[in-house]
This record gives C-alpha cells, structure tokens and sequence, in this order.
C-alpha cells in the first residue's frame, strides 16, 4: 500500500499545481503596479455608449476617481450606490468617476460588455463604464479586486496616484460606515493637502483573469 500512496498522490495534486501554476502566471504579482506617487499612463477603453475613452478627453479634471468594479461581485453590488454619490460629490469639483470592469467574461457572463450597458442603464450611471477586454489597464496598475479604487490627481508633470485601496472601511453596510477613505482622499487634494492615509486594503471578489 506504501508503494501506492506517492503515485495516487502525484495524480492527484497534479492537477491542481498546474492549475495554480496557469493562475499564477496569469494574474499581476502582488507587488505589482502602480505605488502611491507614481505617474500613472493614459488609457482608451471602449465605454458602454460604445465610444473610446481616454482621461485625456477631460480638459477641465483636476484628477479622477478610477475603479476597477464589475456586475456580478456581491462586494461591487453593494458599493454601486456609493460609487455613483462619489461621482455626484467629486465630478462637479473636478474629480469625476472612471469605472472600468476589468474581468474575463468566458468566465462570468454576468460580466460581459451587454450586460455592462444594461447594469449602467437601469443603475442610472453619470460616469464612464469601461470594458478593458486585455486586462492590460487592470495589471498595470496593479488591481486586483472588484471594487479596486485609484485616485489619481493631475500635475504638471502627469496623473500622480494619491490613493490606492478600499472606498470605505464597511462593505457590507453603507450605513456603518465611519471612515470614508476616497471622499476624505480627494476632499484633502482639493483642499491643496496631502493624503493622509494614502492606502489601505481593497476588499472585494477577486480579478477573473483570463487564461490566455
């Protein structure tokens, strides 16, 4: 029976650490990404109106609120409203919401670019819902959960990332919330302030990478 044992086991995790190996080598590195200072690059996606969308395109933005959500996550679900009062807040002051939907729709359907303009439809959204099919902008800047927030705030010298993290610090009841990471961010940036916590840990479901 000893003899057996290896061989059965071999057979077995087989699988699973080629699985884990392909998931690896697929999604971003945790040390990844855009840090708090960096110059974050320009970008185009194509929006749920079906035009392409490049930051540049806002002449008159101070900076921008960018998040990396999507449909299906029960997490991104529950933060819908609150993304959309950012956007009703910040937009008006310059810092308006980019929302971007970074995941694999082979994987989650729920996620794909039709049901990306009906969620934006029947949710009433005010800001760009963008589509990164090559998950390109998503590694770049190093997100990795839906919702994934990016503050971003325009210089002289490009898009400086100010803040990385979570919206607030309760997913589960907007109504609990007592920290309010992204409006404190940007209400300091406007105010000619430093952030003052700059970073904090994005919850939610994780990036469906694809396999390619």
């Amino acid at each position: 029976m000893k003899k057996l044992i290896k061989p059965i086991v071999s057979v077995v995790l087989l699988p699973l650490f080629v699985a884990l190996f392909m998931m690896s080598a697929k999604a971003p590195a945790d040390n990844t990404g855009y840090k708090i200072g960096d110059k974050a690059a320009d970008f185009k996606l194509k929006n749920v109106d079906g035009k392409m969308v490049s930051l540049n395109e806002f002449g008159s933005a101070k900076g921008f609120i960018i998040v990396f959500t999507c449909n299906h996550c029960p997490f991104a679900k529950a933060y819908e409203s609150r993304i959309m009062g950012l956007n009703a807040e910040f937009a008006s002051k310059g810092y308006p919401v980019i929302a971007i939907n970074p995941n694999d729709p082979t994987q989650v359907d729920e996620d794909s670019y039709n049901n990306m303009k009906s969620v934006a439809k029947t949710k009433g959204y005010k800001f760009p819902y963008l589509v990164d099919e090559t998950q390109e902008v998503a590694k770049e800047y190093g997100a990795a959960h839906t919702p994934h927030v990016f503050v971003l705030q325009k210089s002289n010298s490009g898009l400086v990332v100010k803040y990385i993290g979570a919206i607030d610090d309760n997913s589960a009841d907007e109504t609990k919330v007592t920290k309010h990471y992204v409006a404190d961010a940007v209400t300091e940036l406007l105010a000619g302030k430093e952030v003052s916590v700059a970073t904090t840990k994005a919850v939610g479901c994780g990036i469906k990478w694809s396999a390619k």
